[in-house]
């Protein structure tokens, strides 16, 4: 396949990806190859791709088993979700209760204040009390109690209330 100077195929099936992301879905792609798999789908926060193979075929070049960019459908959710996502503001394990057996700090589809107590997150043995910036209905946890959470992960999605 010919590559132009960027060391990209030039093809377009990875038109429209976030940056960055172009390298890793040509490693999927490659991993799909060599696993014999036809359709892989994988959905974060931020993107939704779905790689398949034409036919469900599998192309074999040469000395090493190769999936063709060209020959893989890719698509990201350029959607960006409705609401309002709660970052994490710092690093640490994500609580949705003040301690084991207790009751959440929030549920979904509860109103939301502004100050009001979202959840928790352990940082070096210090519970640090996440408050909500806006107001709103809580839609959906993006995280799970106990997870471990990084800086600006996703924790929740809020719908703010119609003006």
């Amino acid at each position: 396949m010919a590559q132009n100077g960027n060391g990209s195929s030039g093809d377009g099936a990875t038109e429209g990806l976030p940056s960055g992301l172009t390298g890793e879905v040509r490693a999927l792609i490659e991993m799909m190859s060599r696993g014999g798999i036809a359709e892989l789908s994988l959905q974060t926060a931020a993107v939704k791709l779905r790689l398949r193979t034409r036919d469900g075929m599998i192309g074999v070049g040469g000395g090493t088993s190769q999936v063709a960019v060209a020959a893989v459908d890719a698509a990201v959710d350029a959607e960006e979700p409705e609401g309002v996502i709660v970052p994490a503001p710092m690093l640490g394990t994500f609580y949705r209760a003040p301690g084991p057996g207790e009751p959440a700090f929030v549920d979904v589809g509860e109103e939301i204040a502004v100050g009001q107590t979202i959840g928790i997150i352990e940082a070096m043995k210090i519970m640090n009390e996440i408050a909500a910036e806006s107001s709103g209905t809580l839609v959906e946890f993006l995280v799970e109690s106990g997870q471990p959470v990084e800086y600006g992960q996703p924790l929740l999605r809020l719908m703010p209330a119609p003006a």
